[in-house]
C-alpha cells in the first residue's frame, strides 16, 4: 500500500488484540429501584443503590451485552448533606455541598468509599472489595476515577493508611504560593461563599456553618476568595507546583509535596485491584506530574490503563507521548460533531478534517455519545428520538479500534427528565441527588436485569446496541487494522449527500465495509468504488461478494463499483473474509 494510502494507527501484531468497550455504571444510580423522586429527597425518600446490588447476575448480563470495562462511578467519599457521623464520618456544612447526596468529584477522603453506597457502613470497604472481586470473577475489569486536581472543600480522611501525612498537614498557610503546600492560599481573606446559594437550597437546608480562614483557592482555577454560584465552590484547588500568583511558573526540584500525595492515592487503589483510572480534568494538572506518576503505577500494576478526562486539543499528542496516557476524551472533536449531525446542524464530510487531525493518535482516543457530563441522547438537548443517534453510535464504535464508552440507561433510551433538586431539568441525569432513573429501572427490573418493564421498541434498542458491541467484539477488522475514508471514492444520489458517511476498516483477514446514513426519512442510494490499492494490499479480487453482517443479511457483488441503498438512519456493514 502507498503511503499515501496508509493511516498511521495501524496496530502491529504485539499490541494486545482487543477492544475496550467501557460501561459507566453509576453506583449511586444504577440499582436504585425507588420511584418516588421527590425533588430534593433525602436518602431515605429517594433510596439509593448498593455495592451488593452488583451481583454475579447483574454484571453477567453486562458481560454478555458486550462489556470489556465497567468504570464504577462515585466509590470515593464525597462531600454529603446525609449525616454519618455515628460511624466517625465527620458531617459537610451544606453549603459547600451539591445536592442532597452529593458531587462524587468533591473528594473527601481519597482512601475511603461512599458509605452511601454500604449495606453496612463500617464495612463499606470490604463490600467495595468484593465488587471488585465480583467483577473479575466474571471476566470484566474495574475503573475508578482518580480526581487530583481538587476535593472538598471539608476534606478530613478518617481512614489514612499508616505513614501516609494528611493533605495541606504541612503547609505555610502565610504563603499564597509555595511549591510544597498543598493548597493556594489566600493570606488574611476569608472565603466567602456566593451571595445566591441560599436561594438554589431547600427551605429545610441552611447555607451557613462553614468558615475559611484563610481562604483556599477554588478547584476550577479560582484564586479569590469569592467564588460564584457558577463556580467549583464546593471544592478546594490542589497545589502541583505551579505559581498561579507569579506568571504561573513551574518549580517541580523538588518534587512537589502534592505529587507524594497522590502517588499515594494511585498506589492504595492499584492495590485494591482496580484495573484503569479515569483521571477527571486531568488537564488541569501538569503533564510533568503526569509522566512522573504514571510509569510508577503502571511498574507497580502492569496493564494498568489511565484515562484523561482533556478538552484542549491542542495538548493531546503532549498528554499521550509526554503524560503517558493511554487514552484521551474525543468530545471537543468527534463528540460534538456527530452531536450536530444528528441534530442537523452538521455535515458528515466534517468528519474527514478530524481523523486527518487525530492521525497516528485515533487508536488513543475514547470515543461516546453519553457520559454524566453530558446530555442524554433521548433528551430534547440532543436527539429527543434515542434512534436518531444510532448512526453516530456506530460511527463512535468502529471507526477506529480504540475504546468505546456507554453511560448506564443509553442504551435502553433514557431521558434524563426531570427537576431532581440541585440539578435541573437539563437533559442530564443527575449526578448530585438521591434519585430513580425510570427508563434504566424498567430494564433493571428489580435486579432481574431481563427488560421485563420495558415497552417493545425500548427492547429492540438495547437489542441494536448489544449486535453492535458484538460486532466490535468479534471482528478483528474493527479490534484492529487499517482505516480508509471513502468519503473522495463515493457518490450520494439521495436527497441529503451531506448525512452519508462510507468507510473501511480491515486487515490481511478480513475487509469491512461502513455505510451509515443521517437521513431521518428518506432512503439513500450511494455509489462507491474502492481504490484497487487495497484489493492489492488484501489480497481480494473486486468481484468477492460483500455479505451483510450488521443492519442487512443481504450479499451485494463489487463490479467496478458498488450501488447500495441505504435506508432512513441505517447503517450497514458488508464484510469479505479472506485467509
Amino acid at each position: 500500500m502507498t503511503e499515501a494510502l496508509q493511516d498511521e494507527f495501524f496496530l502491529d501484531e504485539a499490541q494486545e488484540d482487543h477492544k475496550l468497550i467501557i460501561y459507566q455504571l453509576f453506583l449511586r444510580l444504577f440499582s436504585n429501584t425507588n420511584t418516588t423522586n421527590r425533588p430534593w429527597g433525602t436518602i431515605e425518600e429517594n433510596g439509593v443503590g448498593k455495592f451488593n446490588d452488583i451481583t454475579l447476575d447483574v454484571l453477567d448480563h453486562l458481560k454478555e451485552f458486550g462489556i470489556s470495562h465497567i468504570w464504577y462511578t462515585g466509590v470515593l467519599e464525597h462531600a454529603t448533606m446525609t449525616d454519618y457521623s455515628q460511624h466517625g464520618i465527620a458531617v459537610d456544612a451544606p453549603g459547600v455541598v451539591k445536592g442532597r447526596a452529593g458531587s462524587p468529584y468533591a473528594i473527601k477522603d481519597y482512601f475511603d468509599v461512599d458509605p452511601d453506597l454500604a449495606g453496612v457502613v463500617p464495612n463499606r470497604m470490604t463490600e467495595l472489595e468484593a465488587l471488585v472481586e465480583r467483577t473479575h470473577q466474571v471476566g470484566l475489569q474495574v475503573i475508578i476515577d482518580f480526581v487530583p486536581n481538587h476535593l472538598a472543600r471539608q476534606y478530613h480522611s478518617d481512614q489514612l493508611p499508616d505513614g501516609v501525612l494528611p493533605f495541606g498537614k504541612n503547609d505555610n498557610k502565610e504563603q499564597a504560593f509555595h511549591p510544597q503546600n498543598n493548597f493556594y492560599y489566600l493570606p488574611d481573606q476569608s472565603l466567602a461563599l456566593p451571595e445566591d446559594l441560599a436561594q438554589s437550597l431547600p427551605d429545610d437546608v441552611l447555607a451557613g456553618g462553614y468558615r475559611e480562614y484563610p481562604a483556599k483557592a477554588t478547584g476550577n482555577d479560582v484564586f479569590h476568595a469569592h467564588p460564584s454560584i457558577n463556580d467549583w465552590y464546593e471544592t478546594i484547588k490542589l497545589n502541583y507546583g505551579v505559581d498561579y500568583f507569579g506568571g504561573q511558573a513551574q518549580h517541580f526540584d523538588p518534587i512537589p509535596d502534592t505529587w507524594h500525595r497522590m502517588l499515594e492515592v494511585l498506589q492504595f487503589w492499584a492495590g485494591k485491584g482496580v484495573d484503569g483510572f479515569r483521571c477527571d480534568m486531568a488537564e488541569m494538572v501538569p503533564v510533568e506530574f503526569w509522566a512522573w506518576v504514571i510509569p510508577q503505577i503502571k511498574a507497580m500494576k502492569p496493564g494498568v490503563i489511565f484515562i484523561a478526562e482533556i478538552y484542549n486539543e491542542r495538548r493531546y499528542r503532549e498528554y499521550l507521548e509526554q503524560g503517558q496516557f493511554d487514552y484521551l476524551y474525543d468530545k471537543v472533536q468527534l463528540y460534538d460533531t456527530l452531536k450536530k449531525i444528528v441534530r442537523q446542524e452538521g455535515r458528515t464530510e466534517w468528519l474527514t478534517g478530524i481523523w486527518q487531525n487525530l492521525r497516528g493518535i485515533n487508536k488513543n482516543m475514547l470515543r461516546f455519545l453519553e457520559n454524566h457530563d453530558e446530555q442524554r441522547i433521548a433528551s430534547p438537548d440532543f436527539a429527543s428520538d434515542p434512534w436518531h443517534a444510532l448512526p453516530a453510535m456506530v460511527i463512535s464504535a468502529t471507526w477506529h479500534s480504540g475504546p468505546v464508552m456507554l453511560y448506564f440507561g443509553q442504551e435502553v433510551g433514557e431521558p434524563g427528565a426531570d427537576h431532581s433538586g440541585f440539578s435541573d431539568d437539563d437533559g442530564r441525569t443527575t449526578i448530585f441527588d438521591y434519585w430513580g432513573v425510570p427508563v434504566h429501572q424498567q430494564w433493571y427490573n428489580y435486579g432481574i436485569c431481563d427488560g421485563g418493564q420495558l415497552p417493545e421498541n425500548r427492547k429492540h434498542l438495547r437489542a441494536y446496541y448489544r449486535e453492535l458491541l458484538h460486532l466490535c467484539q468479534n471482528e478483528i477488522g474493527i479490534r484492529k487494522g487499517y482505516f480508509f475514508d471513502l468519503t473522495a471514492q463515493t457518490k450520494q444520489n439521495g436527497q441529503k449527500p451531506d448525512q452519508i458517511l462510507s468507510y473501511l476498516r480491515f486487515n490481511k483477514s478480513e475487509l469491512l465495509l461502513f455505510l451509515v446514513s443521517f437521513s431521518t426519512y428518506e432512503s439513500q442510494l450511494v455509489d462507491l468504488c474502492i481504490p484497487q490499492e487495497i484489493f492489492d494490499f488484501v489480497g481480494l479480487k473486486p468481484e468477492e461478494p460483500l455479505q451483510g453482517v450488521f443492519g442487512t443479511r443481504e450479499v451485494f457483488t463489487y463490479q467496478d463499483g458498488l450501488s447500495v441503498t441505504i435506508p432512513p438512519l441505517g447503517s450497514y456493514v458488508l464484510k469479505v473474509s479472506f485467509k
